[in-house]
């Protein structure tokens, strides 16, 4: 039983230095790619709402369900994306300019949205 106690313990410290490390690193991020992120918890937290909707009222028009869910998935898949393009530590695309790179995401969520507004019929 001792043992357990302390193999217990020793996980929740390994926990607790886990989210310490993980809240420091976050710190230094800068603003615009926190904005984003927040963009994206608000599209998924959207999506599982309208999950939680369905399960518990149904799916009558269920194009609709699906348009809905498709949109905000789609969205933080587009979001991620911008994230990606503009972090400045992505040696990847360091010579896209930020400006472009949101054009990009502006014109993808517009084809998105027009591929699930046609969908919806």
């Amino acid at each position: 039983m001792a043992r357990s106690s302390s193999s217990s313990s020793s996980t929740a410290k390994d926990a607790q230095a886990l989210i310490q490390s993980l809240r420091s690193a976050y710190a230094a991020t800068p603003t615009n790619l926190k904005l984003i992120d927040l963009y994206v918890v608000f599209a998924v937290l959207t999506a599982l709402i309208q999950v939680v909707y369905m399960a518990i009222v149904g799916s009558f028009p269920f194009n609709s369900f699906l348009s809905g869910v498709l949109s905000c998935v789609g969205t933080a898949v587009i979001a991620v994306c911008l994230r990606i393009q503009v972090n400045k530590e992505n040696k990847e695309f360091k010579d896209l300019a930020p400006e472009r790179a949101f054009a990009d995401f502006v014109l993808c969520n517009l084809v998105l949205h027009l591929v699930i507004m046609n969908f919806l019929g």
